[in-house]
């Protein structure tokens, strides 16, 4: 089967218009499943380790993907 994940480059908002994002990623959150934001897993896109945390979460190997 197929196990959807989003992987995005976020940063922790302190601005006042936080609530919007904070909306956009709960509408993300109830299509995808994980939701892995880069200012919680400690790394960036495009850096590998991005992906590589990515499959590790999903429990996945790459020549799965």
């Amino acid at each position: 089967g197929f196990q959807p994940c989003l992987l995005t480059n976020t940063w922790v908002d302190d601005s006042s218009w936080r609530w919007t994002s904070a909306a956009l990623q709960e509408q993300l959150r109830r299509r995808f499943h994980p939701v892995l934001e880069s200012c919680r897993i400690g790394v960036t896109k495009p850096d590998p380790g991005a992906f590589q945390r990515a499959l590790e979460i999903l429990g996945t190997r790459p020549e799965e993907v």
